[in-house]
């Protein structure tokens, strides 16, 4: 027992950190929710989505003591309609995760992430801008789009910050620190939204879930405390990603 919280914590530490920079740290932490504590799909499911706020809460001060938080008047409208359309869609998507079985959209992401990794491997130097965008994202594109990650990341969440960086640098065109930023505020608000529906429900082992969202919150906010004054970070953070995608897809197609 000693051993398996050892491992919890450092793999939470861990996914704290890739979850900042890049995203898919859940990978780690519901691979060790159910592989290593064995505890049901449904139960992980939830019980992953209490560091994730800790972690995201972290990240985001950690950045704005970096000065990293200081957004333009556009992007702080933008984050606030993303963070509303986000929200809603999350809603959906945690309902999804309470009446539909995890193991088919688990099998789906496996599929994403090829597609992802080709996403991310094309033509790099637009990943790595360095000043943002001067056009608004136009709402045809971000609404669907946002809610539509919204309901992906109520009902599963692994995964959701490689898309969110994805829609946001290559889409949005943000710089990938800053819409590390954005992402940050808005997996906070609509997780804490799940955490609380997931509890009433009665979803959540809090034990563990506490345990690994000390883990999560040092690894997040150590890393967004470095990632905000590196000025490298955004290279980093490209490499991370591609590091992440490709680790994720091992795991998924490996019978090892």
């Amino acid at each position: 027992m000693i051993v398996d919280y050892l491992i919890a914590l450092v793999g939470s530490l861990l996914a704290g950190g890739i979850n900042t920079l890049s995203g898919n740290g859940s990978a780690i932490t519901l691979t060790i929710l159910m592989e290593v504590l064995g505890l049901p799909a449904d139960v992980a499911n939830a019980t992953n989505r209490v560091g994730i706020v800790t972690q995201s809460a972290a990240g985001t001060w950690a950045f704005q003591r970096g000065g990293r938080l200081s957004l333009s008047d556009q992007h702080r409208r933008d984050m606030w309609g993303i963070i509303l359309v986000a929200t809603l869609g999350a809603l959906v998507g945690i309902w999804l995760s309470l009446v539909v079985d995890n193991a088919t959209y688990r099998s789906i992401f496996r599929y994403l992430l090829f597609v992802m990794l080709l996403v991310v491997l094309v033509n790099p130097k637009r990943w790595l801008r360095t000043e943002p965008a001067k056009k608004p994202l136009s709402l045809w594109i971000a609404v669907p789009a946002f809610f539509a990650l919204g309901i992906y990341g109520g009902f599963i969440q692994m995964g959701m910050g490689i898309f969110f960086l994805a829609l946001m640098v290559l889409v949005a065109k943000y710089e990938i620190i800053q819409a590390n930023v954005v992402k940050g505020i808005v997996v906070l608000i609509y997780t804490a939204v799940a955490v609380a529906i997931f509890a009433w429900r009665g979803l959540i082992d809090w034990e563990i879930g506490l345990l690994m969202a000390i883990g999560q919150t040092v690894g997040g906010y150590l890393t967004a405390r470095h990632a905000a004054n590196h000025p490298r970070a955004g290279v980093w953070a490209y490499r991370l990603l591609i590091l992440v995608i490709v680790g994720a897809l091992a795991k998924a197609f490996w019978p090892f």
